[in-house]
């Protein structure tokens, strides 16, 4: 597979990488050593995990995604594979008791008692990649940076990011960094896809000049961009499904990425992948890491099938005409998921 440069940083990834947030409740223990058995036999080193999968959070089932990945960790030769996972941030309060006391301000407190948690259930003694997983503004960024540098120069970790950062808030990391010679976020993990390219209007301009890699969650939209919401269908067991059936919350969520632009955006992706002859799933990975700010792509698989889908997008490279097509169907249907 195709290796690309994690930032300014010395650390080389796949251009796909194996995320993990459905491993301990939808796909338990078994089904989750299959998937990433198949994805590392493919070539896939680098993984995403975090503290708080696997998501929907649910205070039940925290931190069993991590306890998996250490379980397979101990499979596998430990230098063969980037590891990427997360500190949970303010998002602690999504949880009921919360993960830790109070918020999960990015402050010292919570950052120290994070990495050791997350070290203990990965059964490893370093992680590659740490990612405050939601920013804390109100904290700011110099206590942040100050105790992930002190990681870093302990041998904790090797490299940290971002995820869920909005411009203002990377510009002030980058800036914090450089004023105070402290480590720097060498990526940012946020939500981007054929669906959702809100990231262009700005982000995309500060990772090319301050060479900060984007690696794209969701790149499928939750599976829409997969087609198998079409026609007024909802297949058992799926994300939206779920979602379709259960709190107000969820449906929320739900009717924003099934929508009515977001199904004739992919009705007509569905076409032109047809046209090219082109899976759709892999047509819409291949167009993610062709922008020239991804550094590498995370995907979500709940079964092999799907994974098998997903591993011809590794080395397909869309044509000229392709993509143009597929920037005049998103000018068409502008911002579907809002």
């Amino acid at each position: 597979m195709e290796k690309r440069r994690l930032g300014r940083s010395a650390i080389l990834v796949t251009n796909l990488c194996c995320g993990t947030m459905t491993f301990g409740s939808r796909n338990p223990e078994a089904e989750a050593f299959a998937i990433l058995d198949r994805a590392y036999d493919a070539g896939i080193d680098f993984y995403d995990t975090a503290e708080v999968y696997p998501v929907p959070p649910d205070i039940k089932y925290v931190h069993r995604t991590e306890e998996i990945i250490g379980k397979w960790l101990q499979t596998k030769d430990r230098d063969t594979i980037i590891l990427a996972s997360k500190v949970v941030g303010p998002s602690a309060a999504f949880f009921t008791p919360p993960v830790r006391a109070g918020k999960g301000s990015l402050d010292r407190h919570h950052i120290t008692r994070a990495i050791q948690g997350s070290l203990r259930r990965l059964q490893t003694d370093y992680i590659d990649l740490y990612q405050t997983h939601w920013p804390d503004h109100d904290a700011g960024y110099e206590e942040t940076l100050e105790v992930l540098t002190e990681l870093r120069d302990e041998g904790l970790i090797r490299v940290i990011g971002s995820s869920n950062e909005n411009a203002w808030g990377t510009m002030k990391a980058a800036a914090t960094a450089a004023a105070s010679g402290l480590a720097r976020y060498e990526s940012i993990q946020n939500n981007y896809s054929i669906l959702n390219r809100h990231f262009e209007d700005e982000l995309a301009e500060i990772c090319r000049r301050e060479k900060i890699s984007l690696l794209p969650y969701s790149p499928l939209a939750g599976g829409v961009c997969t087609g198998k919401y079409l026609d007024g269908n909802f297949p058992a067991g799926s994300r939206f499904t779920t979602y379709r059936d259960g709190g107000a919350r969820q449906q929320k969520m739900m009717t924003r990425f099934i929508n009515e632009k977001s199904l004739a955006t992919v009705t007509a992706l569905k076409s032109l992948a047809a046209e090219a002859g082109h899976n759709l799933a892999a047509m819409c990975l291949a167009w993610s890491q062709q922008n020239d700010f991804v550094a590498s792509t995370i995907f979500g698989a709940t079964s092999l099938e799907q994974l098998e889908e997903i591993l011809p997008a590794h080395d397909l490279k869309l044509s000229d005409d392709v993509m143009s097509k597929i920037d005049e169907i998103t000018k068409r249907y502008p911002y579907p998921l809002g």
